[in-house]
């Protein structure tokens, strides 16, 4: 396959709190350390791009310090943004508030990247490759205006384009209307235990991801992120499977979701099937936890040697980084 990953979503800036534990409603806690760094569709981008795949950010940056922080860290990961900057606002922020096992919780208050026009998304179609993979969030499809010009940029992408949604926590709150025709088009969707349940239905995770892909096109297949426990996989064709996880001390969780689509992702655009990239995938975002910081996903020469001894190594990189 050999393609791009393009991320066609927001990146914004991550002000990271980490909290002993989240207060009472009314209540205050005090943070224990604070950094502002690039984040959301980021840490995919970043995931990708540390694995050897080219990246690509076709998202909007506005003007101001937090969009300034967003194409420096971009630039220092050596991903493309495809898009010009935005000269009627910043970029937004998220406030992300780690607690003592690691667990994060958010509050996002978006920027320009909220007001995507037509002209935006097709300048983005007329830039895409046959063999790329378009990455699609959630947060981009609850938008009211870039919902539905999202919806339909995907819908209308060709058959050689590879369609990863990563439905995101708002899932509930996406209009059916909208959501539909990403499904339809979907070749992979990607969500953890929670936004599974809330698509599906369904508490237990194999049931959720089997329930998922009846919802998908003929072809498409399912990944449900389980954390520790490492994923279920429903891959075209074939019934559910457990691929565990990798047991590790976790100190900072926020990013781990966005190391795993993009590990995996990564890992499928070289060429491996997807039982080898959801297990490269589950050690991917195993590595993330364990560093502090949302984009923590691993370079090659770090997953090879969180692998050692396990065979997985030798076998996802044989491929040569492009």
């Amino acid at each position: 396959m050999n393609g791009r990953l393009v991320l066609a979503g927001n990146v914004i800036a991550d002000l990271v709190i980490e909290i002993p534990a989240l207060p009472e409603r009314g209540g205050d806690v005090i943070g224990t350390r604070t950094e502002t760094t690039a984040g959301g569709g980021f840490n995919t981008l970043v995931a990708a791009r540390r694995l050897g795949t080219e990246a690509v950010f076709a998202g909007l940056h506005g003007t101001g310090p937090y969009g300034d922080l967003v194409r420096e860290a971009l630039a220092a990961e050596r991903v493309e943004t495809l898009l010009p900057v935005r000269t009627d606002g910043d970029t937004g922020f998220t406030v992300a508030l780690i607690d003592g096992g690691g667990e994060r919780t958010f509050v996002t208050s978006f920027g320009v990247e909220a007001t995507l026009t037509r002209s935006d998304v097709d300048t983005v179609a007329a830039r895409l490759r046959p063999g790329d993979l378009v990455q699609l969030s959630g947060y981009g499809l609850v938008l009211p205006g870039n919902g539905p010009l999202l919806s339909g940029f995907t819908a209308g992408l060709p058959a050689d384009i590879t369609v990863c949604f990563d439905p995101a926590p708002l899932v509930a709150d996406i209009p059916e209307a909208v959501l539909a025709p990403v499904l339809a088009r979907a070749d992979w969707l990607s969500a953890n235990a929670r936004e599974a349940r809330l698509l599906s239905g369904h508490e237990d995770p194999r049931a959720a991801a089997a329930a998922l892909r009846e919802r998908l096109a003929p072809g498409a297949g399912v990944l449900v992120r389980a954390d520790k426990d490492g994923c279920w996989l429903a891959a075209p064709g074939q019934a559910p499977t457990h691929v565990p996880g990798f047991p590790v001390d976790a100190v900072d969780s926020n990013g781990a979701g966005d190391a795993h689509v993009g590990s995996f992702l990564a890992l499928l655009s070289q060429g491996h099937d997807p039982l080898t990239a959801a297990r490269g995938a589950n050690a991917a975002a195993a590595y993330a936890v364990t560093r502090h910081g949302p984009a923590t996903a691993p370079d090659r020469t770090a997953l090879t040697n969180f692998l050692t001894p396990d065979p997985l190594a030798n076998s996802l990189f044989k491929t040569k980084p492009h």
